[in-house]
């Protein structure tokens, strides 16, 4: 069965032409013009993945981040047309898996779509458990205990503590983590990595200011530290 993926713009020109070029590309895809019409859909058609434009009349792209996050981590893809850095890190900050901007190649944006769809997508993971510390990661379940204690992750965040905890006490570097999310290297590397170790931190650490878990080494990357 085809994957499903509603696109959320404002503009008619843009859903067009990207429901004409991905439904070319083997997908099902449903349109929304503004934040509110996209909730419903979302709502009701449970999308596999969701293009997201930021700035849209009657619910921008954040509000809707700030609502559909708390009930779905349906793997979320901003379109922003923004240059300020700002908007894009306030965007993975609510829950976005990665963001393109305005304009985009087609091949880029399919790139981008299939590595987050990897990355959510049951099928293609392991079916093992990895565990360091009392943080306890099932890849068949998709589910992360910290603690004792059930968190809900993005697809982002579930993939990259999966990496993190795959290797205790390795550096990786920013660069090697948005690779391996990614499967290429993209622009905003530092930022996008940053943002996402900080949602990670605030959901599996008792105190995100002073991480047991999830270690930053100055001037190199990250680490999973266990005790």
């Amino acid at each position: 069965m085809a994957q499903q993926i509603l696109v959320v713009d404002d503009k008619a020109s843009v859903r067009t032409m990207l429901q004409d070029y991905l439904t070319e590309e083997g997908f099902q895809v449903k349109t929304a013009p503004d934040g509110r019409q996209a909730l419903a859909a979302a709502r009701q058609e449970a999308p596999d993945i969701i293009l997201l434009d930021i700035m849209m009349p009657e619910m921008s792209g954040h509000d809707f981040l700030r609502i559909y996050r708390q009930e779905r981590s349906t793997p979320i893809i901003l379109l922003t047309a923004k240059v300020d850095e700002t908007d894009k890190v306030i965007g993975l900050e609510l829950g976005a898996d990665d963001y393109v901007t305005k304009p985009f190649g087609m091949r880029e944006l399919l790139a981008r779509i299939r590595a987050v769809l990897r990355r959510s997508s049951p099928a293609s993971r392991a079916t093992d458990i990895l565990q360091a510390a009392d943080v306890q990661l099932d890849r068949s379940r998709h589910t992360v205990q910290a603690g004792g204690r059930l968190v809900s992750l993005t697809p982002s965040e579930f993939e990259l503590l999966a990496i993190l905890i795959a290797a205790p006490g390795r550096v990786f570097s920013r660069a090697q983590l948005l690779e391996k999310l990614q499967g290429f290297t993209a622009e905003g590397v530092e930022r996008t990595i940053d943002v996402h170790i900080r949602n990670l931190r605030a959901k599996i650490e008792s105190d995100p200011k002073h991480p047991r878990y999830v270690e930053t080494v100055f001037g190199v990357g990250y680490r999973f530290q266990p005790e």
